[in-house]
């Protein structure tokens, strides 16, 4: 498909008179990311990301804000999706939108609306420049950019994976001879894997089912379904809420060493 019958389109979100609350969101969210700020302290005047065109498909949150601009501060271009049509703040995309990064994203998009989000952020202005780096999330903008336009793989020095599902569709294309370009797994790495996974969890668990039942937790009876760090942080979030955790695991080990009651899903 020729870039040509791709418009250009400076952003779409879905309420930018959100940008002010958005910005103030993103001012205290900067406080508590340290390692960011200090990126854009010790390198903003050498702007190492010079001449990179990043486009991104992750969760469009306050906290991604925070990595967006830290991107741009570095010297990159950035153009962005979110990886989840459920998930974006849309006073987060409201207020980068308005600082002028190329942002396509809103809460409840439809499945059309969000592969039209994604295929958005593969050309970089009005000259319809392709992206030369990949941030995803999932893998559907590195599946998108390989399965409907390989012609840019060429121009991708490299790309980063977030998720075990992205990871794994990464891990299938290697095996299949399918994967042009070099890909990071971040899924993997120790801060994701040990903290992100695990004590990420463990914070917004019981929050997210708060906000969405607005129930007490109480003494319910609660089961995780498998015991990697997603679910250690989960279990233990939901304990802590005061609910009484089962574990089903298919590593019977599991029982051995932790204090959960261990269960085949099936019991």
């Amino acid at each position: 498909m020729s870039t040509k019958t791709i418009p250009y389109v400076a952003s779409k979100v879905k309420d930018i008179s959100l940008a002010a609350w958005g910005r103030k969101e993103i001012e205290l969210a900067e406080a508590e990311m340290p390692g960011l700020m200090s990126l854009r302290e010790e390198y903003g005047n050498s702007q190492p990301l010079k001449g990179a065109r990043i486009a991104g498909c992750l969760h469009m949150t306050i906290q991604t804000a925070v990595l967006i601009e830290t991107l741009q501060a570095l010297g990159a271009e950035v153009t962005w999706s979110s990886c989840n049509i459920f998930s974006t703040q849309d006073q987060a995309a409201a207020a980068i939108a308005e600082a002028g990064t190329a942002v396509y994203a809103w809460k409840d998009m439809t499945e059309e609306e969000f592969d039209w989000c994604i295929e958005q952020t593969l050309f970089f202005g009005e000259d319809r420049k392709p992206l030369n780096m990949i941030l995803d999330d999932g893998g559907d903008l590195t599946n998108m950019v390989l399965d409907k336009y390989p012609e840019l793989a060429a121009g991708i020095n490299g790309l980063s994976e977030e998720t075990t599902t992205g990871v794994h569709r990464l891990y299938e294309r290697v095996k299949n001879g399918t994967l042009p370009m070099p890909a990071i797994n971040v899924n993997d790495s120790v801060t994701k894997s040990k903290f992100d996974n695990k004590y990420g969890c463990k914070e917004s668990a019981v929050d997210a089912i708060r906000r969405a039942t607005d129930l007490m937790l109480a003494g319910k009876r609660v089961t995780v379904c498998g015991y990697g760090d997603v679910g250690k942080g989960t279990a233990a979030s939901f304990k802590g809420a005061g609910s009484i955790v089962t574990v089903t695991e298919i590593d019977q080990f599991v029982r051995f060493k932790q204090q959960w009651t261990v269960l085949k899903l099936k019991d």
